[in-house]
């Protein structure tokens, strides 16, 4: 089976291909301090636990933070006896290469998103994917990324606003049942949610408006749910989106054309 490991700055994310759907997924923190011993106790008990009587013979691995690809590699050496692919290393080949200026490098997630966004939709597509920065991919009709937009995520905007305003408290994200909060707490919710809502609504307009063709919004990330309860916001919501996308450069190098 095959194992996609997608490294983000604040969580990294397992889950089991068995070539047709995802059998189990997984997360924790990022911590480039964890061994490739750690990962795979971690991940063993995971698998007991959920009775996944799986045998890893392959792993693609995305990582925006370089310093945990060492033991990620030393894992798959040692205990699965394979080399990983890394997105983004010269000898892992992408459905379509990027379109970008050159020298540019873009992140791994981004092309992972790219690959599954074409694969799911065609071309056309913008990704709206909330993590640690709430990131906007485009994909052209012939399904390379060609740019997007990088906004602070929305966790990151609340800690700042809590650090940053010794009288304001920190609170949990939600949709809030008015606009005019009445409250510390509400009134923040409200800044940070409707503030998302008009970002993200601003932006793809203005991406669309520039790219000069109709767009499909597709929104992925732990927090898509969320703000997808605003239903003008996004065509659809995959929050497997990333890892379906491993699955689709991991097939590319597998099968050459």
């Amino acid at each position: 089976m095959l194992l996609c490991i997608d490294c983000g700055n604040t969580n990294t994310v397992f889950s089991i291909w068995d070539g047709t759907r995802f059998v189990a997924t997984w997360r924790t923190k990022t911590d480039h301090r964890r061994t490739a011993d750690q990962y795979f106790v971690w991940l063993s008990t995971l698998m007991s636990l959920n009775r996944i009587d799986a045998v890893i013979t392959d792993v693609i691995v995305s990582s925006t933070v370089p310093r945990v690809v060492f033991n990620l590699r030393v894992l798959c050496d040692r205990y699965f006896d394979c080399r990983p692919l890394v997105v983004g290393k010269p000898e892992c080949r992408l459905p379509v290469d990027p379109r970008v200026e050159a020298g540019v490098r873009p992140g791994p997630d981004r092309l992972a998103n790219a690959a599954g966004a074409f694969d799911r939709h065609g071309g056309h597509v913008v990704v709206v994917d909330f993590g640690t920065a709430t990131n906007f991919d485009v994909v052209a009709e012939d399904g390379a990324y060609i740019g997007g937009v990088i906004a602070p995520g929305v966790n990151l905007s609340l800690e700042a606003l809590h650090q940053g305003a010794a009288a304001l408290p920190h609170v949990d994200i939600s949709r809030p049942d008015k606009v005019i909060g009445t409250n510390t707490v509400e009134c923040i919710q409200s800044g940070v949610f409707w503030g998302y809502i008009g970002l993200v609504e601003g932006l793809t307009a203005r991406i669309k408006a520039e790219y000069g063709h109709p767009m499909r919004v597709v929104g992925t990330g732990g927090l898509a749910p969320l703000f997808g309860q605003v239903d003008s916001i996004f065509d659809v919501i995959e929050d497997d989106l990333t890892m379906h996308g491993l699955t689709v450069i991991f097939n590319t190098n597998r099968n050459p054309a």
